[in-house]
């Protein structure tokens, strides 16, 4: 495998040489009589698989590729690096502190080189401190404990959280699309640079939704679908825009926490309900002003008189007969095709609609307001003596209703959700026993985020997480060629549960030594750390939950 010249970046900043603010190391167990080993050999470090390998290169096995590194260069994911012949790990290890500790004489986002095992541990720190996963090294080739496992209190209570970056195959992007335009018929395939790399799937309400990535795309296509795969997932889990195409429908670019853009339209708003909804809710406004309201919508289009709503307010039914299928009085069905027009249909015209008004009924000097379900598209007519509607420019008191709809439409955006197998072998770097992490964390004994971001765990077998990268910090995520995705996973327990289910007890350090010294095992490790602010909105991973209850 390649290994490249080290123009790497910390994740933060400007790039930084190779090396700089790096320790050395002392040995293994230096300075931690509960570390020590046998003598002889390094169990953690094979022999390299080339014997006729260079003296001056380091054989990485942070995972299956096995670069060969020469010294001052990194491997090819940009992540290891050999710096006078010890591998180490590229940027620093992320910690995440709730407020700036007072006297600590660091600032967030300084980056603080660690010192030699067996060094003096650092204070205390007077605020909590999180040691997340994010640049924390893996446990591959898996047998070995997690690089950080770390002893804090919580109410009194001993915790533990074990740190480590996973490596993903069975991995995808879940991408929530605030938007009521048509992006493409479901299960189209999504395309980024050519290559498909996910499906639309199930619309939901006011939101088109993607499935991209997943491990059929990252290992069971070509070598190119692969790697543009991983590519874009290790973008969007970045917070970074992406452009992919559906085939059938629009052009769409993404980005967590950002307004989506379709078609080269960047999106405001999310609609405030389906076109019956809408009726609905405005019903009451919609009364005192106009004689009928249409909105136009490409799931469920509204007719207020005809709406129970406009029945219970007394209204006089308008003769009014629009397209489509009806399902219940004022409900109608596929009134147009889907679009990127009016309310998610292909309509420029909202007259085109109307199939008749029943001369009975209506009256002239009737008025009439066609709207779509966020607002964006609206006009208003006036029936003349012929029962035609005629375009009028709209009153003040019906255009305040109309804002009334935009007023209630959530902003655009775009949702990034990484979801991860896990239950595989990182479990190993927790646990003798794999299968109790799995049993203890559907017990609710273990708190699992990732970037110290809150993760869901859905039921059922394994440990498949899903959370929302926008609230992980910056850079959470890395890869590796074979190809997989790297993205930070934390388990945060009881110390009394984390020996039950059978850790690797020997391997637990109290956090002021983790803050001191960093891994535990120095070989491909972070040579620094840098703290981070932790987000508001985030719960506080230690003694989360039911873990203190």
């Amino acid at each position: 495998m390649s290994e490249r010249e080290h123009t790497k970046t910390d994740g933060i900043g400007d790039p930084a040489p190779l090396g700089a603010g790096s320790a050395v190391f002392a040995p293994l167990g230096a300075g931690s009589a509960d570390l020590a080993l046998p003598a002889g050999a390094d169990p953690w470090r094979s022999r390299p698989r080339s014997e006729r390998m260079a003296s001056n290169k380091i054989e990485c096995n942070a995972c299956p590729v096995l670069c060969q590194i020469s010294d001052g260069k990194v491997g090819a994911c940009d992540r290891y690096a050999n710096s006078a012949g010890v591998l180490v790990r590229v940027d620093p290890v992320l910690l995440v502190r709730k407020a700036v500790a007072v006297g600590q004489g660091v600032e967030d986002g300084a980056l603080v080189p660690f010192v030699a095992a067996g060094a003096q541990p650092a204070a205390d720190p007077s605020e909590p401190v999180f040691v997340t996963a994010v640049g924390a090294s893996t446990t591959y080739p898996d047998y070995k404990p997690a690089p950080f496992i770390v002893a804090t209190q919580a109410q009194g209570v001993d915790m533990v959280t074990v740190v480590t970056e996973g490596i993903f195959s069975y991995c995808s992007m879940k991408v929530k699309i605030d938007t009521d335009r048509w992006l493409g018929p479901e299960q189209a395939n999504v395309r980024c640079s050519g290559e498909v790399v996910g499906h639309v799937t199930t619309a939901e309400y006011g939101s088109q939704m993607l499935s991209l990535g997943g491990v059929h795309h990252i290992t069971g296509g070509s070598k190119k679908e692969g790697r543009v795969t991983v590519d874009m997932m290790h973008a969007l889990g970045n917070k970074q825009p992406v452009e992919l195409a559906i085939d059938g429908g629009s052009a769409v670019r993404v980005q967590a926490g950002r307004p989506p853009v379709v078609d080269g339209v960047e999106e405001r708003r999310m609609r405030v309900g389906c076109g019956s909804a809408t009726i609905g809710i405005f019903a009451q406004q919609f009364k005192d002003v106009v004689d009928e309201v249409v909105v136009v919508d490409d799931h469920i289009t509204g007719v207020l008189t005809e709406h129970q709503a406009g029945r219970c307010l007394d209204m006089r039914p308008a003769g009014l007969k629009v397209r489509g299928r009806k399902s219940t009085p004022g409900r109608y069905f596929q009134v147009a095709n889907p679009g990127t027009g009016w309310g998610g249909t292909d309509i420029a015209d909202p007259m085109t609609i109307v199939e008749s008004w029943d001369r009975d009924l209506a009256w002239p000097g009737l008025r009439l307001l066609m709207v779509s379900t966020t607002g964006e598209h609206a006009q208003y007519f006036v029936l003349d003596g012929q029962r035609v509607p005629q375009p009028m420019p709209m009153p003040p008191e019906v255009q305040r209703v109309v804002e009334r709809i935009g007023e209630n439409c959530e902003p655009s955006v775009a949702t990034v959700l990484f979801v991860g197998g896990a239950g595989g072998s990182l479990r190993a770097g927790v646990t003798e026993n794999p299968v109790q992490l799995t049993r203890a964390i559907k017990r609710a004994l273990v708190n699992v985020t990732c970037g110290g971001a809150p993760a869901y765990v859905w039921p059922g077998g394994g440990i498949t997480v899903m959370v929302d990268v926008a609230r992980m910090p910056d850079h959470s995520f890395g890869t590796v060629p074979t190809p997989a995705i790297v993205a930070p996973i934390e388990f945060t327990m009881r110390l009394s549960d984390y020996r039950e289910l059978g850790g690797h007890m020997r391997f637990v350090r109290p956090l002021s030594e983790v803050l001191a010294t960093g891994a535990w095992h120095h070989d491909g490790a972070p040579t620094a750390r840098r703290f981070v602010a932790a987000l508001p909105d985030n719960p506080w991973p230690i003694g989360h939950g039911p873990l203190l209850g």
